[in-house]
């Protein structure tokens, strides 16, 4: 192991939502979950929604952040994550998530003509992950 730590960058096209030293990373890969230590060797893989767990120290909880896909690398102890969208769960509002849900939910039942069906799935799937921070 190449240190005690790792710097972990979450970064969206609007903002960096997270840049902090931290002891390990797991993130929702398109394979399944994969998890970093500091020292890992250099990596390069996608990402599908899903929800990024962050250990800062070892007996406290995990930070979650909701992300919406995208791409993470790893090399030199850093852990960059490059996504479309990232809320961590203190910038999450509960009942605007679970009105998502239900106005995705609605729209897929309803099935209208007009309706873009990859768009209101989409939609279900990120409202589904941000609630997943609740549970």
């Amino acid at each position: 192991m190449a240190g005690k730590t790792q710097r972990l960058e979450v970064v969206t096209p609007e903002r960096k939502v997270y840049s902090e030293d931290v002891d390990f990373v797991v993130v929702p890969g398109s394979e399944g979950e994969m998890g970093f230590l500091p020292g890992h060797s250099p990596l390069a893989s996608s990402l599908k929604i899903g929800v990024l767990r962050v250990t800062r120290d070892a007996g406290g909880k995990p930070l979650r952040i909701a992300i919406t896909g995208g791409f993470v690398e790893v090399m030199d102890s850093r852990v960059t994550v490059l996504t479309s969208a990232a809320e961590r769960e203190d910038e999450i509002d509960k009942k605007r998530a679970e009105a998502a849900k239900q106005r995705a939910e609605q729209r897929l039942a309803a099935r209208t003509p007009e309706l873009d069906v990859m768009r209101a799935e989409l939609a279900l799937k990120r409202a589904l992950n941000r609630l997943k921070l609740f549970e």
